[in-house]
């Protein structure tokens, strides 16, 4: 297949299959689809939709306007807190936020007072994995100031593990969130939603091994790409598919070369020392995209005989030397992006984007 230019093909049929299993997996638990990484896509998000998630969740207020934008009516989370000088924004496009500090609570309550409108908000809490949320003894100070709000519902209690500490969801982890949210309960005198992180929760609690009252999960590299964040393998027990985003681009020069630059050796383009293995001459083909683009090392051929050996800014270096016959220069080489490399292929405007139902 002759190529343009790097392209992302994301099987929509596939996101909707991912969805709906994990939904399915999780009874009494509702599912917030996060879209983030895809830059708030549309088609996306309507596919998890389709498949059953009950929200959406956003880190960006671009990306909520432009779902919003599309027609897309379910309810969105902001699973970054806006900053406060963004509330009116926030309100407008979105339902709820997670928040930890009071002054940007404070600015949603004037904003949604000046929409009219009542706004909701999860309070979070650090367990452990220090990105966002307030310390567990600030909770209880944290909910009396915020329940006398008057345009503000205090929706739940929540946390998020695994993105920055890279801190595993546990039994003890967990259990600590449930008995905060429990002892907010009792402060409130009515039942909170307890949000108890984003995809690497999802084995804990479908194991049974995670506290009941978690009734609610952030997932995004789940469905996207259809695997356990902390390992990036399988979730066991769910044959998810791992393949609904692929990304192709086309050959721009194929020759044989030695593999072991010739003379002396400084930093590349990015500040890096590089090594090499001398392989002796090797066919290397060179593609239509780089790290302005893509995490190189997050790719995986879908061809096992090709290597990425590397890129600079523009140029995508494989090893082809084990395929049967060369690649034709404008052909596809096709790929499945880690978690990364599907973030910046989302964000450059240099890679397009198609959206087909396999």
């Amino acid at each position: 297949m002759q190529l343009a230019q790097a392209t992302v093909t994301v099987d929509l049929g596939k996101i909707e299959d991912n969805a709906r299993m994990l939904v399915d997996a999780l009874p009494g638990v509702d599912v917030v689809g996060v879209t983030k990484v895809t830059c708030g896509t549309p088609e996306i998000a309507l596919a998890m939709l389709a498949g059953g998630v009950a929200a959406l969740g956003e880190s960006r207020l671009e990306n909520a306007a432009r779902l919003r934008d599309a027609g897309v009516t379910a309810p969105i989370w902001l699973v970054r807190a806006p900053a406060p000088a963004t509330a009116d924004e926030a309100v407008r496009v979105s339902d709820v936020s997670v928040v930890s500090e009071i002054a940007i609570v404070e600015a949603l309550d004037a904003a949604a007072g000046r929409a009219a409108r009542r706004y909701g908000v999860v309070a979070m809490v650090d367990i452990g994995d220090l990105r966002e949320g307030m310390m567990p003894r600030e909770l209880p100070g944290f909910l009396d100031h915020v329940a006398t709000l008057p345009n503000i519902d205090i929706l739940g209690i929540g946390a998020s593990l695994t993105c920055y500490g890279a801190i595993v969801p546990d039994e003890s982890n967990l259990g600590v969130l449930a008995g905060l949210a429990a002892e907010a309960e009792v402060e409130l005198g009515r039942s909170l939603l307890v949000s108890g992180g984003s995809s690497t929760s999802i084995a804990v609690v479908t194991a049974g091994r995670a506290p009941l009252t978690i009734d609610n999960l952030r997932l995004g590299e789940a469905i996207v790409l259809g695997v356990d964040p902390a390992t990036r393998e399988p979730i066991p027990g769910l044959d998810l598919h791992r393949d609904a985003v692929t990304v192709s681009a086309p050959v721009i020069e194929c020759k044989v070369k030695p593999s072991m630059p010739i003379g002396t050796c400084a930093q590349d383009a990015f500040g890096n020392v590089p090594s090499f293995e001398d392989l002796g001459q090797r066919r290397r083909a060179i593609c239509a995209m780089g790290r302005q683009d893509v995490v190189p090392e997050q790719l995986t051929p879908v061809d096992p005989r090709i290597i990425v050996l590397g890129a600079s800014s523009d140029h995508l270096v494989l090893d082809v030397e084990d395929l049967p016959v060369a690649p034709a220069v404008g052909e596809a080489i096709a790929f499945i992006p880690g978690y990364s490399a599907m973030l910046a292929l989302f964000t450059s405007p240099y890679v397009a984007k198609e959206f087909v139902r396999g």
